[in-house]
């Protein structure tokens, strides 16, 4: 479940910042449309590699750019699939070593150096320009935040549970 939520959200993301362009994101900054999803799908990934391994990861990557690939415009599809595999083995280097730490450590670190190699490489791509860049590390930084508290909550409730 968790690798067809992230698989999914490589394709929506595209969707939305080509039908919907931008958005305000916070602070008067603007991005992408996608940059929500694209923000879930760095939490989502790092969920997915925990549970089933870092190949699952590449293959849901490769899934999510063919899918990207029929749905959304090329230079978008295309953007979002080098964004993905370079800010995967990046957000990987940085993962592995810290998530024998702890696993929030872990998604907070590597989801940092991870949107930012994203970001890059994706705004470059679809658009030619970092323009966006503050905005878009703002509405990742958010997203990562909400989901390691949806995180921090459900483990502390397993925690209650099984005590």
């Amino acid at each position: 479940m968790l690798a067809a939520a992230y698989l999914g959200t490589v394709p929506a993301a595209n969707l939305l910042t080509a039908h919907v362009g931008t958005v305000p994101v916070g602070l008067g900054m603007m991005a992408p449309a996608g940059v929500y999803l694209g923000g879930l799908a760095l939490v989502l990934r790092d969920l997915t590699r925990e549970v089933l391994g870092p190949h699952a990861v590449l293959a849901a990557v490769a899934a999510g750019g063919a899918v990207s690939w029929l749905l959304a415009e090329p230079r978008l599809a295309l953007a979002s699939v080098a964004a993905f595999v370079l800010s995967e083995l990046l957000d990987t280097a940085v993962y592995e070593p810290l998530r024998r730490l702890s696993l929030m450590v872990a998604v907070a670190v590597s989801n940092t150096v991870g949107a930012v190699a994203d970001s890059v490489i994706f705004l470059s791509l679809a658009f030619g320009s970092l323009a966006f860049l503050p905005g878009q590390l703002l509405g990742k930084t958010l997203m990562t935040l909400a989901a390691l508290t949806v995180i921090a909550v459900v483990r502390r409730r397993r925690r209650t549970v099984t005590a």
